[in-house]
């Protein structure tokens, strides 16, 4: 869709609010356009909270000049959502709602969106040592599949997931939040800017020459620290 049809996003949303959920007991506006990030792509996300709702549910739309994603809720729904992103370590919902520019509010928003502020201040349960070693083990497998492969194509996708394993392992032993696809460079980011650029730099030199050389240097830098690659020894559910 041509940026040239879109009205202000805020206007929008509030206007969206106004249509579609009147009676709504609040509403807020997040995502990249809240955040001066917003591309000729980007779209609304809008999450809504409503007592009278008999389910949560989520709806892509065209509204006022705009892709939107609205997020409804009911005052239980979006806790189990902040619980469920606490167990995977990815905190979608809560940054939206902390992030989120209110676009209408009940006197419920403050306690909400410091529930999700408090949430992201807390950061993810602890990787256990077994989780750690497992995660290890795959990075190694991986990389030893990478170092060792012929086949152009395949070697795409086998960095490609080692880039996702890599970057997991990295944020989730220093405690942090991890994300998926842009989401992944971003929390690295983060995390350590510096870091992030040498990860981007080591993948980006593959994709574009071929030499593993430096993805393989930085993967061997991040596991040095716990121990070095893993294969001897391994095991994963066997009963003694």
């Amino acid at each position: 869709m041509s940026s040239f049809n879109r009205i202000d996003p805020i206007d929008a949303a509030h206007k969206f609010i106004s249509k579609h959920f009147p009676d709504c007991d609040g509403a807020l506006l997040a995502g990249s356009v809240v955040r001066g990030e917003e591309t000729e792509t980007s779209d609304l996300d809008i999450v809504v909270f409503d007592k009278n709702l008999h389910s949560s549910y989520r709806e892509s739309l065209i509204d006022f000049g705009w892709n939107i994603e609205v997020f409804v809720h009911r005052f239980i729904s979006y806790k189990e959502f902040f619980k469920s992103d606490y167990e995977r370590a990815r905190p979608s919902m809560p940054r939206m709602v902390s992030e989120g520019i209110v676009l209408k509010d009940n006197g419920i928003m403050e306690s909400i969106k410091k529930e999700a502020k408090d949430l992201l201040a807390k950061g993810p349960e602890k990787w256990s040592t077994e989780t750690i070693e497992t995660k290890r083990y795959f990075i190694s497998d991986a990389l030893d599949d990478l170092i060792g492969s012929k086949n152009r194509a395949e070697e795409i996708f086998i960095a490609s997931t080692l880039a996702e394993l890599v970057s997991e392992f990295v944020l989730r032993t220093n405690d942090r939040w991890v994300g998926a696809s842009k989401w992944i460079v971003r929390s690295l980011r983060e995390f350590d800017m510096e870091f992030a650029e040498c990860f981007v730099d080591a993948f980006d030199d593959f994709y574009k020459t071929g030499n593993k050389n430096k993805i393989i240097q930085l993967v061997d830098g991040i596991l040095e620290s716990h121990g070095g690659r893993l294969f001897d020894g391994f095991s994963l559910g066997k009963k003694t």
